[in-house]
């Protein structure tokens, strides 16, 4: 993995070979050139190493998700702060089935850092709202569920805010 900077740097000097291809009349190698330089500026935005890591959960590979996240090594400053976010929400649904108190804090984390889309942000609020049902904290719960409902657009969490409210009506 290249560090975030390191990404633009080698995207520019992609695209100023492709100039200097085009200057050369080399008109075929500067197209491909700058459409090569497409890549790194695409995985500046997109960190390879979290989307080897999604396709890895999208499969129940929990142990394969862990082993790509452990390739980041220090996700402060190798990772843009959307990154960081979905870095720490990938480790909190790996953490949701064994340990919750480490889970809740990923959990936190991510929404602090910001995710980009609606549906990840319901389900990192539906697990913390799982998570202060467990300790009783109904107010919270119930909080976290309207937020996660709001945020539900397609409405493939029906279910599962269903299940816990139901469940929240017997605390």
């Amino acid at each position: 993995m290249f560090h975030k900077n390191i990404k633009f740097i080698i995207a520019g000097l992609i695209i100023a070979a492709g100039i200097w291809q085009f200057t050369e009349s080399n008109i075929g190698n500067g197209i491909f050139l700058l459409v090569l330089s497409a890549i790194p500026i695409f995985l500046y935005f997109r960190n390879e190493f979290i989307l080897l890591a999604f396709l890895k959960l999208r499969k129940q590979d929990f142990e394969g998700a862990k082993k790509w996240l452990s390739h980041i090594k220090n996700p402060e400053t190798a990772l843009i702060q959307k990154q960081q976010g979905y870095f720490n929400y990938l480790h909190g649904i790996m953490l949701a089935q064994t340990n919750i108190n480490q889970a809740e804090k990923y959990f936190k984390k991510a929404i602090e850092l910001g995710l980009s889309m609606d549906m990840d942000l319901a389900v990192a609020k539906l697990n913390l709202a799982g998570v202060a049902m467990t300790r009783r904290r109904k107010l919270e719960a119930t909080a976290l569920l309207n937020e996660a409902k709001k945020l539900d657009k397609q409405n493939m969490l029906k279910e599962q805010i269903a299940m816990m409210k139901e469940q929240m009506k017997k605390i």
